[in-house]
């Protein structure tokens, strides 16, 4: 089970993969993980950046190498990666790679509400999803392409995988439209008729809601 770490927030990952590379200011640790698009690999709020660096020192993981002066702009603070940072940073990594976490993604959440509405205009929206996730698949395998004779495969593997999960998404997507359209979809009809009167059919309801118990 992974452990709860003192910096738990994903940018502080972020972070210390940037100042595992080579020391640096916290604008241009910035720079590198939005040129690197890390802010599409994982859940980043930019405005936590200055609290996370903080924690981060706070804990011991990364440590103030110097303080320069650049002409006229304010003095900066470069950082680097601590002994205890870099035991900190592989072992946060071993977890995320080896663990499951249990996240929420915001479309299971739709999903899990969706007999708001209509059975029509479920469908017409998942087309609608459908569509773009096309758009998106193509662009996202173009632009590996266009990386992959550039950049040793390690750094592309995270690409791979955000493509695998959009075809895997397009796949579930278009095999659930061919069940609404052909029919197959099990009550259907019920969930037609509880749109279109109010009404929760039977065939519908959860053993709670029918007055049913266990075993």
């Amino acid at each position: 089970m992974a452990r709860r770490r003192k910096v738990n927030n994903m940018l502080g990952l972020a972070v210390l993969a940037a100042l595992a590379e080579r020391p640096m200011h916290p604008y241009e640790m910035a720079a590198v993980l939005r040129e690197r698009g890390k802010d599409e690999d994982m859940p980043i709020k930019w405005g936590t950046l200055y609290t996370v660096v903080r924690n981060l020192e706070k804990y011991g993981f990364i440590t103030v190498s110097e303080s320069v002066r650049d002409g006229s702009h304010p003095e900066r603070t470069i950082y680097q990666l601590t002994r205890e940072g870099r035991v900190e940073f592989a072992d946060w990594v071993r977890d995320l790679l080896a663990e499951p976490q249990r996240e929420q993604p915001k479309f299971m959440a739709a999903l899990s509400v969706w007999q708001v509405l209509g059975p029509e205009e479920a469908m017409r929206l998942l087309r609608q999803r459908l569509t773009l996730l096309d758009t998106e698949i193509a662009e996202r395998r173009t632009t590996l392409m266009g990386y992959a004779g550039d950049l040793p495969r390690i750094f592309l593997v995270e690409s791979e995988y955000g493509l695998a999960m959009r075809e895997a998404e397009a796949a579930w997507i278009r095999s659930l439209l061919d069940e609404l359209t052909t029919g197959s979809f099990p009550d259907l009809g019920a969930w037609r008729e509880w749109y279109e009167t109010g009404r929760l059919p039977s065939e519908v309801r959860s053993p709670t809601e029918r007055g049913e118990q266990g075993d």
